[in-house]
């Protein structure tokens, strides 16, 4: 045996020497002194670990918070209801008033039920967690004793320096987004996307991972507290009635919807054909089905006015927004509301697949105004949004990070590709997102949940 070889043995391994019978080798008996590695230990945090995430989902840490969203809005109608009955001359709408208020304070009392139900629930999880996490701390300070080499310590530092490195490479190729002109919306920079504000599954749970929902841009007067949310119930392609609620806390908890239906199936003629949309005066406008036109249906009359794009506009899924992992399908039509209008989003063969922005006016039937051409290439694309005439489009980082990287001035007419502003997700894919001037938040449809985001200027 070599010196250096038996060096090492005797630096690191505890060993017995015994010398061969015939005297011209050597026999070394090593003995492990170190303790056995508890692996039913590990395998028990393991375990613990699990029965955790299963017991502590997504789903159940938002109702809470979705329960204390509908309370506050309930009270608000409440104690505007309240306002307009002490206002009452007549005894009969007094009256009808009265009963009015008298179910909104039930449906109150059974929110506060719930949500003092879910304190509950939610205090005896803490306190189980709690104690399991403890456990779990004490077992892995435990076994890292077992660590001798510090293998895991340097892996620890390794990732925070590459983490490190990558967030210094990020700041120096990040440049400033886009200033937005202050005499037209006086808004200045997007620098940021905060949220999520609200996450919630839709009422109809999370069967359905294709639709849309938000608040009429313009509504009418009485109705500036409604939303409105269509599912696209058939193949998560379809739909053909658009649903309405009069409050977000009624949207969140399933309460009193009215259904508007723009036909008696599905699909058919001017029905619904993807999940880009928007509502606008009381009228929702989409791509119409299996067709390179623009519907326009009024809820009111429940009347359809049609105007046709380019004929090589996309449809059928034939430029849809999507990433290199997947597509999200029949979204070869967006529509995006701002400051300034409506706008619809789209790509023509004759633009070799590459982003149109059409302004619509919003006319019975409706017709196109100005048109703007961008280098743009739809299918790199998930989403794009309108804010203040600039277009902001955004494509998929992983599971949990979506991007707005690109912008184009209507305006002025410059593009630029180098935006790096992050929006944390909490489902892996949007299909929706549209933004609302009127209160400057992001309204997204993820794979079943609606989702809102507050745009941060500078």
């Amino acid at each position: 045996m070599s010196q250096s070889y038996l060096f090492i043995l005797m630096n690191f391994i505890p060993f017995s020497f015994l010398p061969s019978a015939t005297g011209n080798e050597c026999v070394c008996d090593l003995k492990n002194l170190d303790p056995v590695f508890p692996n039913d230990k590990l395998t028990k945090v393991e375990t613990t670990a699990l029965k955790c995430i299963r017991s502590i989902t997504s789903e159940k840490m938002t109702d809470l918070d979705r329960l204390l969203l509908g309370l506050k809005q309930r009270m608000k109608q409440l104690e505007d209801n309240v306002v307009e009955l002490e206002k009452e001359n007549s005894k009969l709408y007094a009256a009808m008033s009265l009963r009015i208020i008298e179910l909104e304070y039930a449906e109150i009392q059974d929110l506060v039920n719930k949500l003092n139900r879910t304190t509950n629930d939610y205090y005896h999880l803490n306190v189980q967690a709690a104690a399991q996490l403890e456990d779990m701390k004490n077992t892995m300070v435990e076994l890292l004793k077992f660590d001798k080499m510090q293998v895991i310590k340097k892996n620890r530092e390794n990732q925070i320096k590459k983490n490190l490195e990558q967030y210094k490479e990020e700041l120096k190729a990040s440049s400033p987004p886009p200033t937005v002109s202050p005499g037209r919306c006086g808004l200045g920079q997007l620098v940021n996307v905060a949220g999520p504000r609200i996450t919630s599954p839709t009422p109809y749970g999370t069967s359905y991972p294709y639709g849309a929902w938000g608040r009429d841009v313009k509504p009418a007067p009485g109705d500036e507290n409604k939303y409105w949310l269509v599912v696209l119930t058939s193949s998560n392609v379809y739909g053909y009635y658009v649903r309405q609620y009069s409050t977000l806390s009624t949207l969140l908890l399933g309460l009193g919807p009215i259904d508007t239906y723009i036909a008696s199936s599905n699909p058919t003629t001017n029905t619904i054909q993807g999940s880009n949309m928007v509502m606008y005066a009381n009228a929702l406008y989409y791509n119409c089905y299996n067709t390179y036109y623009v519907c326009q249906f009024n809820l009111s009359t429940r009347s359809v006015s049609t105007v046709a794009l380019p004929s090589d506009t996309g449809y059928n899924s034939k430029f849809p927004f999507g990433h290199l992992g997947t597509t999200y399908s029949y979204t070869d039509m967006d529509f995006a509301t701002d400051e300034l209008g409506i706008y619809v989003i789209y790509a023509t063969t004759s633009n070799f697949g590459n982003v149109i922005i059409t302004k619509v006016e919003t006319s019975n039937p409706p017709v196109f105004k100005k048109t703007w051409f961008t280098s743009l290439l739809k299918t790199s694309v998930t989403n794009t949004f309108m804010v203040c005439g600039v277009l902001y489009a955004t494509r998929y980082l992983d599971k949990d990070t979506e991007q707005i990287f690109y912008s184009y001035d209507t305006k002025t007419k410059k593009e630029r590709y180098d935006l790096k502003i992050n929006i944390k997700k909490m489902k892996t894919n949007i299909e929706y997102l549209n933004y609302d001037p009127r209160d400057r938040l992001l309204y997204v449809y993820s794979d079943a949940y609606i989702v809102t985001y507050e745009l941060v200027f500078q």
